[in-house]
């Protein structure tokens, strides 16, 4: 029988520290937690939500942010050097390897994930990112948020289907 999907775990890779947020959906509150985490204490946290949900019996999902779905992944300026071009891909490359090191973990521990494309850029923030102003306001989260947690925490809210609107969030978050 396929149970409905009650927590949802994303991850935001990152060379050096992991967005990580986690919603227990089964919950009334659906209260988000958000951290990061260097790659060996994401796996070992994994490993360890993975064997609590099963003794619970809460279905979950782990959404892994995967940038290399995307056709493109241009972040260029017009007025960026050789070196520069040259420093974005290999970032973004480094990113996407851990992203791609995170799901041979979760296949080889057995954790259930799903791989997901970055969600579009359309907010007020720098890069047209989500501000901690508008993460605030749509999640009603509070507390500070680093870039790497609230992409994880968008990418987990918009899976769940939870409301992405400002004015439709206190009406419909009950």
């Amino acid at each position: 029988m396929n149970k409905k999907i009650q927590v949802v775990i994303a991850i935001d890779p990152d060379v050096d520290r992991n967005g990580v947020a986690y919603i227990d959906l089964s919950q009334p509150d659906r209260a988000l937690q958000l951290s990061v985490l260097e790659f060996p204490l994401l796996i070992e946290t994994l490993r360890n939500l993975k064997n609590l949900l099963a003794q619970s019996d809460k279905t979950y999902r782990v959404l892994i942010e995967a940038g290399w779905l995307n056709h493109g992944n241009w972040h260029l300026n017009p007025r960026d050097s050789k070196a520069v071009i040259a420093a974005k891909g290999n970032h973004a490359g480094r990113n996407q390897e851990t992203g791609r090191k995170i799901e041979e973990m979760c296949r080889f521990f057995g954790i259930e994930y799903e791989l997901v494309k970055p969600l579009t850029k359309v907010w007020k923030g720098r890069e047209r990112k989500i501000s901690a102003q508008e993460f605030n306001a749509v999640t009603g989260f509070k507390g500070r948020t680093n870039q790497e947690m609230r992409d994880a925490g968008l990418i987990a809210w918009v899976w769940a289907g939870l409301p992405l609107n400002i004015n439709d969030s206190k009406n419909t978050r009950q």
